[in-house]
């Protein structure tokens, strides 16, 4: 178990792509939620899941962004969420995840806390893509987004990154723990649930 850290699972997104909400999709007879809270709780003593409203289907403690709260703009997305979720933890780091990744590995995100220190952030690189929805944010990096938010700048945490210090951590590193990278697969559509039926059935087959 990583003890400084709490797990924050974003689910608060509009799913337009998909045309249904994300986190509930079933998926090898769980929800997408379910699976990545399973993954989850193998590693942390403490999983959160960030939501735009109170949800009583979620059998874990919410947390709620409102985006008109502090200054917070509407439509701020996993900016605003990872926002509400630092705020309510008392760890001093948190994994944020979004509930669309339901391959993360535990092996993975265990490879990731191994170069916290020195940072602010620890975000995995694949084929060249910054992948900061499975990634490390210390809490101290709160005032930092709410700045952010409130400014009215880029909601995106791509910009938030620019203005931390982050280790990047290449997929050369990554394969050792996740040799097909399947922790980075995220569903958008309806496509990419038929992609990850067909993925899941293979390795479970």
């Amino acid at each position: 178990m990583i003890k400084d850290c709490t797990a924050i699972i974003l689910a608060g997104g509009d799913s337009q792509r998909m045309g249904q909400d994300k986190a509930g999709l079933l998926l090898g007879g769980q929800t997408l939620l379910q699976r990545v809270a399973g993954t989850m709780q193998q590693v942390f003593p403490q999983t959160i899941v960030s939501v735009r409203q109170p949800r009583p289907e979620i059998n874990l403690p919410q947390v709620c962004d409102d985006p008109t709260e502090n200054g917070k703009q509407a439509g701020a997305g996993p900016l605003a969420g990872l926002a509400a979720g630092l705020a309510q933890i008392t760890t001093p780091w948190a994994f944020v995840v979004a509930c669309d990744m339901p391959f993360v590995e535990a092996a993975m995100v265990e490879l990731l806390a191994r170069s916290r220190s020195g940072y602010q952030a620890v975000v995995p690189v694949v084929q060249g893509h910054q992948q900061p929805l499975a990634a490390y944010y210390a809490t101290a990096c709160l005032g930092v987004i709410r700045a952010h938010l409130a400014g009215g700048g880029r909601n995106s945490l791509r910009a938030i990154l620019e203005q931390l210090q982050v280790r990047y951590v290449d997929e050369s590193e990554l394969l050792a723990a996740d040799p097909g990278l399947r922790s980075f697969f995220d569903l958008d559509t309806p496509a990419d649930v038929a992609s990850a039926m067909k993925n899941d059935t293979k390795n479970n087959g």
